[in-house]
């Protein structure tokens, strides 16, 4: 089980953008606080209580759909130990033809790079003659936050439920956001542009659509011989 956890700071509490003409758009009036649930564990939960992670809740959502092609193109089987493994034990290889392997992989992860601290997550799925289709979710918590690495898997379409559930909840608040400002106008001495601010509504609105359409457009785009060529290169070899 995954879950994708937010809540919006109130508007007149939320620090506008610039000096002189201070200003509030889309992306800032989603200033809040995020976290990922997986597995009964809070991912982004810092050892003192509450989450660790107050900062614009669109970054999360925009690096889910950014992530959402490559995570739901299958990974081949000779191909899962190498995703499921850890880059630092990785032999060194400088090379270019160690690039597209190196690449993939890390496609793979969530981008925390802007956050102080943040767990490392990686998420990638696999399918079986069987019938069985799992996404695979691990996380390795850094050196600010409690608790051992982890990893869960679970169904695919349980996984697409959570990300569309994000999707979903985030412009339903902000819809509610945006409708609000339009009947009430916004709050003194900083300015909105609301055209624009509705217009960005009904864009941001498709782009859980058109993730989900990049990842079909993907099926037959990754160059499967360079990255198994990369990967035998970059893979310790096993203990004698």
């Amino acid at each position: 089980m995954i879950r994708f956890r937010f809540g919006l700071t109130p508007v007149h509490d939320i620090q506008p953008w610039g000096g002189d003409t201070p200003s509030l758009s889309w992306f800032s009036l989603t200033d809040g606080w995020y976290d990922i649930e997986a597995d009964g564990r809070h991912l982004f939960r810092h050892p003192a209580g509450g989450t660790s992670v107050d900062y614009y809740v669109v970054r999360l959502w925009e690096d889910v759909l950014d992530a959402l092609p490559q995570a739901l193109e299958p990974v081949p089987a000779d191909l899962v130990p190498f995703m499921a493994g850890d880059h630092t034990q990785w032999l060194p290889a400088d090379r270019t033809d160690t690039e597209a392997a190196a690449t993939w992989y890390g496609q793979h992860a969530l981008d925390t790079g802007y956050l102080r601290t943040a767990p490392h997550i990686r998420w990638w799925r696999t399918t079986a003659e069987a019938g069985d289709d799992l996404m695979t979710v691990t996380w390795t918590p850094d050196s600010d936050h409690d608790g051992a690495a982890g990893r869960v898997s679970l169904p695919t379409p349980g996984f697409l439920a959570a990300v569309t559930a994000l999707h979903h909840d985030l412009l339903a608040a902000m819809e509610e956001r945006v409708t609000a400002l339009e009947a009430s106008g916004f709050p003194p001495g900083v300015h909105i542009d609301l055209p624009h601010l509705r217009h960005e509504q009904r864009d941001r609105a498709t782009w859980l659509g058109r993730a989900l359409g990049r990842a079909l457009e993907r099926a037959c785009d990754t160059d499967w011989a360079a990255v198994r060529a990369g990967a035998r290169l970059l893979t310790p070899p096993p203990a004698p």
